[in-house]
């Protein structure tokens, strides 16, 4: 957890008490400190909002390297290594990927997770589906690290590949938390050299 999170979660939670406050001064009649406090209360959603788009569109996209951990909360995951192979219908490409838990005391899931390959011209390849795969959302326990892999069947005239890994579909809580890859600013590549 990070700075931008604590600074999400205080910010959530004040908004809620603020909110309620403005639900017991309408009740209670007083409705002009409850207009104010919820032009307020909006105000200051509009400059926290205003901060996570700039925030979003001025940050350049990450750029990481084999074996660098992205983590979201104390779940992680990284690419730690790759073949390539020659295949009929074009090239396997072989990703070999670690999950971890830095939890404690708790297990851990990430779920709505994905992984592809992108090229220079921002094509996509998915993994080629397998029977023996493992899960991305597998259920880890405290301190656990799980290797996995995934195969890309990728044409042969494909150049500068990388590898994405991120979010897809799910609650999007990366759009309210400032430095998260949301809005305009895209999920990190993972260098394959």
């Amino acid at each position: 957890m990070n700075l931008f999170d604590l600074l999400f979660l205080l910010l959530a939670l004040s908004a809620i008490v603020s909110l309620i406050a403005v639900l017991v001064l309408a009740l209670s009649g007083r409705r002009v400190q409850s207009v104010r406090l919820l032009s307020r209360l909006a105000a200051g959603a509009f400059v926290y909002f205003s901060i996570v788009i700039i925030t979003s569109s001025i940050s350049p996209r990450r750029l990481l390297n084999m074996g660098d951990a992205q983590c979201f909360d104390d779940w992680c995951i990284s690419a730690i290594s790759s073949a390539t192979s020659q295949t009929q219908t074009g090239l396997a490409y072989l990703v070999n990927l670690r999950i971890s838990s830095r939890a404690l005391r708790v297990p851990q899931r990430e779920l709505n997770m994905a992984v592809y390959l992108t090229d220079k011209d921002n094509h996509r390849y998915n993994p080629s589906p397998r029977p023996s795969d493992t899960p991305l959302n597998s259920l880890l326990e405290p301190g656990q690290s799980i290797a996995l892999s995934r195969l890309f069947i990728i044409p042969p005239s494909a150049r500068d590949l990388n590898l994405v890994i991120t979010h897809e579909g799910g609650f999007p809580i990366g759009w309210f938390i400032i430095g998260y890859d949301a809005w305009f600013r895209r999920p990190p590549l993972i260098r394959l050299q």
